[in-house]
């Protein structure tokens, strides 16, 4: 339970901090995790580990999965292990994708001006 409770801070971590000025937005992020994986996979971002992109795809894979390790038969507790996986999912992504994207408008990786967007996303 408190793992959810983390899971579910983490998200809202994320939330507020794209509210803050300077900040990478959502659409800004969400545009971002390509380049990220792309990034991660070649090994031209340093900012995580390749270990991590494959938990998120694990993640990715047991959403999509129709095989549960808690089934969804079982009342409350076969969808709660879902949603922990869904918040922990897109928890990582927004903070990661923004962490990316701040790493990205650093003047010595060279991304051109027109893939930087404003603050707000658009």
């Amino acid at each position: 339970m408190m793992v959810k409770v983390a899971r579910g801070a983490a998200l809202v971590r994320a939330y507020r901090q794209m509210g803050r000025t300077g900040s990478a937005g959502l659409l800004t992020r969400l545009r971002a995790v390509p380049r990220l994986v792309k990034g991660v996979t070649r090994g031209t971002y340093p900012g995580m580990a390749k270990s991590k992109l494959a938990l998120m795809g694990l993640g990715v894979l047991y959403m999509v999965s129709p095989i549960d390790i808690l089934p969804d038969l079982m009342p409350l507790i076969g969808v709660v292990d879902d949603f922990g996986v869904f918040l922990w999912l897109v928890g990582s992504l927004l903070g990661e994708s923004g962490r990316f994207v701040e790493w990205e408008r650093m003047p010595q990786h060279g991304v051109p001006v027109d893939r930087i967007t404003t603050p707000q996303g658009t």
